[in-house]
């Protein structure tokens, strides 16, 4: 635990819990709604969506910040995350959908007689967290072994994911794809039987999503202090040299970007019974830009500065969108490009910044130490320039001469 973090760490980490766990519920559940003091499903709502997207920073971060692999197509992770769980929200609604057919609403409209061969199952929860967690894993294990193998780095890689998130996104945009088309899935009703729309069920998933985001926080702290974080940051910063030492560097490549794709998938099926909806636009290839500036704005390789980038950005976009909504997007590239000239280690750089001044400004400030006092032969020999000067007296030009030489 002392390797993690230290003392202050571990008191700020359990202020978090009982701000998630005890202070939230209180007001959400226990105080009227006519209070002033009372939270609302709006805010619940919105502080879950932002730990969601906290989770895909913690992710993105791993890569990018600690192994140097800047992906664009983390989108595409969180979405097929987000997907595994619609497909079990949606088989949940049964026969209270608009058709009041066994089959989800969006086939029943396009025909279909028949569940497609990926619906298999679906109707568990279980298989549903399976999908979540497999679907982003496998993918990113066959897709990043192939790319790292062919030494495939920097602009290139990220270029390449950008390019995969976008086809995904085609492919999901079909209707025959069966998984909703354009309008992807919504209207859910239960989640293991429990009335998704109820204040309790709502602050069940916002604890969860709580308690998954201090997990990832402090497994990506363990692995990042441990022997595996070390051969990633150097690999970040020297990887001809890492391979020298007789490391295969794919293979620590492939494994830390699987990992990453899997917890992206965890929160995107957090995401959706709280949202509401899952569509195609969540694999955006603006989506997965967006992701990486969370992590530039709020420090790269600190683990909690991409969760307050996350939490920033979503939250000014949360009051821009509904105040001025035509000028969002010039407002997040300003933000950009603020935090990339000013803040280059991002907002949680202004910390270390902040106490390197102070150091540095520690000893002009502070008196000078007493001197010490002389002894016997310092002062004897202290005084016998001045006496060779009196016994010998030069010429008052004499002694600029030899200062000039």
């Amino acid at each position: 635990m002392t390797r993690l973090y230290g003392a202050k760490g571990w008191i700020a980490i359990g202020a978090s819990a009982l701000v998630l766990f005890v202070v939230f519920p209180l007001l959400s559940l226990a105080v009227p709604q006519g209070s002033p003091l009372h939270l609302s499903q709006y805010w619940v709502t919105l502080a879950g969506k932002i730990m969601c997207y906290a989770i895909v920073a913690i992710a993105m971060d791993l890569i990018w910040g600690y192994c140097g692999i800047l992906s664009l197509g983390h989108g595409l992770f969180f979405a097929l995350g987000g997907y595994g769980m619609g497909m079990y929200l949606m088989r949940q609604i049964g026969r209270e959908g608009q058709y009041q057919a066994d089959l989800p609403d969006f086939m029943v409209f396009l025909d279909w007689k028949e569940l497609p061969w990926q619906w298999w199952n679906t109707d568990q929860f279980w298989w549903a967290m399976l999908l979540a967690v497999a679907v982003p894993g496998v993918l990113a294990f066959v897709f990043g072994y192939f790319a790292f193998r062919s030494r495939v780095k920097g602009v290139y890689f990220s270029i390449i994911t950008q390019a995969l998130t976008f086809a995904a996104m085609l492919l999901f945009f079909r209707n025959n794809t069966g998984f909703g088309g354009n309008n992807g899935f919504t209207d859910f009703k239960r989640i293991l039987g429990f009335s998704i729309t109820t204040p309790e069920t709502r602050m069940a998933l916002f604890a969860v999503t709580g308690a998954v985001l201090i997990g990832t926080l402090l497994a990506a702290r363990w692995i990042v202090t441990s022997k595996l974080g070390r051969v990633l940051t150097a690999i970040r910063d020297a990887e001809t040299r890492v391979a020298f030492c007789g490391y295969n560097t794919v293979h620590f490549k492939v494994a830390i970007f699987t990992l990453s794709a899997v917890i992206c998938g965890i929160a995107g099926a957090l995401y959706v019974p709280q949202v509401g909806i899952i569509n195609p636009s969540e694999m955006s290839p603006a989506n997965s830009i967006e992701i990486a500036i969370w992590v530039a704005l709020g420090g790269r390789g600190t683990l909690v500065g991409p969760i307050i980038g996350a939490g920033v950005v979503n939250g000014a976009k949360s009051f821009f969108t509904q105040a001025f909504p035509e000028y969002w997007l010039f407002f997040l590239g300003l933000l950009f490009i603020l935090a990339t000239l000013f803040l280059p280690k991002g907002v949680a750089g202004l910390a270390q910044q902040w106490r390197e001044r102070r150091s540095r400004a520690a000893p002009a400030g502070t008196d000078a130490p007493p001197k010490a006092p002389r002894t016997d032969a310092a002062a004897s020999r202290a005084r016998m320039p001045r006496e060779a000067a009196r016994e010998h007296p030069e010429a008052p030009g004499m002694s600029a001469e030899r200062s000039g030489a």
